[in-house]
């Protein structure tokens, strides 16, 4: 449940109509869930690896600079400031102000969401700078109702509804096989963004009793269910919608629940989607400030995103990802553009990451036995601040699990070059910008 409670977010009640839009058949759609989801399977082994390894806080940011160099760490965190974190918070947003149009009634321009979605960024900004968290009680009442928004989905869409009659699929322009494999490609980018979690759910590798033996249990658990999850909620959309159908409606949930149950069923389910992403968006403000901490520490950063408030919370780095995300949803306004803006550098850093696996595996067979020696009893500790090779999760099929990852992010990364060219390009720049920044604040 850990593992599932991390990946299941606000994604899979939208980004299937994105999914569509890109492969218009159902085995194709129903395909690239099904790949997704193994490419966040073999994510969540690397990152547990990495994780069960590196005792310092911030993540990717740690992993990057020990592996690589400080400069490719600076470049991640300015990229999650400026790229990843804000872009996928103002993706979020306008994901819960479609759901509260639908809710009312109303059909709404994308200006519309994006006003409201940038509204509904800045009150949770101020809620979360004033120190105010959602209790346990409160974060399990917003994964039932996800919970309950997918299981209603799936069993009413089943069993109240009738197939959508069969129609031929739209013929993708110049469909030779190399333009389906870029579609396909294209696909996995919202498929992705489903996904995300993953790499979240591996920090527990080392609070688990013999992670070598639970740790990959549980990924493969977690993620397989995940897996059937998701196949399940599309199956029930192309079921209902068909795949041309689906590729029409920004709210697959809600049309669904509509013609099952009527106006009534898809402004209920339209409810629980929109208070369960709310949740997961206030949340969700509170993990990349983590990095920006580590960097302000490292004196890379502003040294006000290092600082606390009177209610203890980093108040300045959650107003300045807060307005950045604000930004985004207003400047880019289209669900999509912002998706391939988020994912675009997204893949880039995990693909990176898995290399780090590589480095630090070949450190670690050169490692001196005096170092080992020096190492603690409680976790076997090293001075580099790693830990021993016997307390380290392993990759299960490694190298070929982690090559595997790093050809799918490859493939991702240029399906969006390719059919994305702006909206990559822009993100790609901003990523860029971070070397000089690194450089100007590394002379002070």
């Amino acid at each position: 449940m850990i593992v599932m409670g991390g990946i299941i977010g606000a994604g899979i009640f939208t980004n299937p109509y994105v999914v569509a839009q890109q492969v218009r058949t159902p085995l194709s759609i129903l395909g690239a869930w099904a790949v997704g989801g193994l490419i966040a399977l073999a994510g969540a082994f690397i990152y547990a690896e990495l994780s069960s390894q590196v005792t310092e806080s911030g993540g990717q940011y740690v992993y990057l600079r020990k592996a690589m160099h400080p400069v490719v760490g600076f470049v991640y965190g300015w990229s999650l400031l400026f790229v990843i974190q804000t872009g996928g918070m103002a993706a979020v947003a306008l994901i819960f102000a479609n759901h509260v149009f639908e809710l009312g009634g109303v059909t709404a321009s994308e200006w519309s969401a994006a006003l409201l979605g940038s509204a509904a960024l800045a009150v949770l900004t101020v809620i979360n700078c004033l120190g105010v968290r959602a209790g346990t009680l409160t974060q399990n009442v917003f994964m039932v109702l996800k919970l309950v928004a997918i299981g209603a989905l799936v069993i009413i869409g089943l069993t109240l509804t009738s197939p959508a009659p069969i129609t031929a699929p739209q013929p993708l322009a110049n469909s030779s096989t190399w333009q389906l494999l870029i579609a396909f490609g294209a696909a996995l980018i919202p498929a992705q963004f489903a996904y995300g979690g993953w790499q979240t759910a591996c920090f527990v590798a080392g609070e688990v009793r013999d992670p070598k033996r639970t740790l990959p249990r549980g990924l493969l658990l977690g993620v397989l269910g995940v897996i059937v999850v998701y196949l399940s909620v599309n199956y029930v959309c192309l079921h209902v919608l068909g795949a041309n159908g689906l590729a029409q409606t920004k709210t697959p949930a809600s049309s669904v629940m509509r013609l099952a149950l009527g106006d009534k069923g898809g402004r209920l389910i339209a409810a629980g989607i929109a208070i369960s992403t709310i949740g997961f968006l206030s949340q969700s403000m509170l993990t990349a400030p983590r990095v920006y901490f580590a960097m302000a520490e490292d004196k890379l950063f502003f040294r006000q995103l290092a600082s606390l408030n009177r209610a203890r919370v980093p108040a300045f780095a959650i107003a300045l990802q807060g307005g950045l995300a604000i930004v985004i949803a207003l400047v880019a306004s289209k669900y999509e553009q912002i998706l391939n803006y988020v994912v675009s550098v997204d893949v880039v850093f995990f693909a990176l990451s898995a290399v780090c696996v590589f480095v630090f595996r070949r450190r670690s067979r050169n490692l001196s036995v005096s170092e080992g020696a020096q190492a603690s009893t409680a976790r076997g500790t090293l001075p580099n601040g790693r830990v021993s090779a016997s307390d380290v999760f392993r990759i299960p099929g490694h190298p070929l699990t982690t090559l595997f990852f790093i050809g799918a992010c490859a493939v991702i990364t240029f399906s969006l070059l390719y059919k994305f060219p702006l909206n990559s390009a822009i993100s790609f720049g901003i990523m860029l910008l971070g070397v000089p920044a690194y450089f100007v604040w590394a002379r002070r």
